[in-house]
């Protein structure tokens, strides 16, 4: 498989406080890739690196052929203008672990904004796409519901409609369900692993072991704002090489996949 995306040796620090300590990995298209590791890992800032929502101080992502964020004019990496910066974005959907819904928008309003605003499409053929979208994320019974009167599970079900919309080449999820009750867990996992079955390519940054074990095709470790492990994922899950990271999968080892099939609430 040719590679969808690639970062190459990305440093990040805040303060003395070197989060990301040059981190290179590859995800081919089509690839679910899962990065795992403890709180404060460095496993958010790196996923914000690469859609460039933060800059790195060193190293850069790379998508279908593309330096996020920069021109590379001989060998020095030149800052995009912002509206080139916000064109590629645009073609990696992000979705956060608080949704970042509009509240004054209704569920359909919410998923049209990106293709209406910023991809220009007739708001006709916006709202057909949607509709479809939030058919496949059941949600498609509240299109003129407001996000507060969805539950946690179903605000982050559009939030995934959201990006989709946007078509966009590679999905990026920062811990989608760490911000859900633990009953409403499922129903986004269950999104998601529709998506992997559909060839999206995905980088997820999960705390669910179970879903990386099911889903994932590679796995990724960080510790440290390094990556310790890196492997498919039935033998980094099972078997980690790094005594680091046996010492952090050690209480999951033994999980069954939490990933159960939801109807829309």
């Amino acid at each position: 498989m040719t590679t969808a995306v690639r970062t190459v040796g990305i440093r990040k620090s805040y303060g003395t406080h070197e989060v990301l300590k040059g981190i290179d990995i590859d995800v081919a298209h089509g690839e679910v890739l899962c990065i795992l590791g403890p709180s404060g890992s460095g496993k958010s800032t790196l996923l914000r690196c690469i859609n460039h929502l933060e800059v790195p101080d060193g190293g850069y992502a790379w998508v279908d052929g593309q330096i996020i964020g920069y021109a590379l004019r001989g060998d020095v990496l030149q800052e995009l203008p912002v509206h080139q910066l916000r064109q590629q974005q645009s073609q990696l959907g992000m979705v956060f672990q608080h949704f970042n819904l509009f509240s004054h928008k209704t569920v359909l309003e919410n998923v049209i904004e990106g293709p209406v605003v910023v991809r220009r499409q007739s708001r006709d053929t916006a709202i057909a796409k949607a509709r479809a979208l939030l058919e496949m994320v059941g949600m498609s019974a509240r299109e003129q519901a407001y996000p507060a009167q969805l539950s946690g599970g179903q605000k982050q079900r559009v939030a995934i409609a959201r990006a989709l919309a946007m078509e966009p080449r590679v999905m990026l999820f920062d811990e989608p369900t760490s911000a859900l009750d633990p009953e409403l867990v499922g129903e986004v996992l269950e999104v998601m692993r529709r998506l992997a079955s559909s060839g999206t390519t995905m980088i997820v940054v999960t705390h669910e072991i179970g879903f990386a074990r099911e889903v994932a095709d590679r796995v990724v470790v960080m510790i440290d704002g390094e990556v310790r492990e890196c492997g498919p994922a039935q033998s980094v899950l099972s078997d980690p090489a790094d005594p680091r990271v046996r010492a952090f999968l050690s209480r999951f080892l033994t999980e069954t996949p939490t990933i159960t099939t939801s109807n829309s609430e």
